[in-house]
């Protein structure tokens, strides 16, 4: 549950049915995190046209380069939050070799 929470906006913590109920929160938390995916994608898409005329091209790098590493870390947390969600509804996880 902690993880999950931390996963989600602070305000998320104030409602009482995703405290009491673990798959509910967990729905919430993978839709949360699919939507700053998603946000992190767009951005990386866009971050070299609507910078490259208010700051250097080393200042976009950077800022694109934070943009990859925050698409890594939600692409883990998204992995991370569905394999909860699929355990707490009951699903396998079956390893393919």
């Amino acid at each position: 549950m902690a993880y999950l929470l931390d996963c989600c906006p602070p305000d998320f913590r104030a409602y009482r049915v995703l405290r009491n109920h673990p798959v509910v929160l967990a729905r919430f938390a993978a839709r949360f995190i699919d939507g700053q995916h998603r946000t992190t994608q767009e951005g990386l898409a866009e971050i070299r046209t609507s910078l490259k005329d208010e700051v250097s091209s080393v200042v976009i790098e950077e800022a694109a380069q934070a943009w990859l590493t925050e698409d890594a870390r939600l692409a883990r947390a998204k992995r991370s939050v569905q394999l909860i969600e699929h355990a707490l509804r009951g699903q396998a996880f079956i390893r393919k070799l």
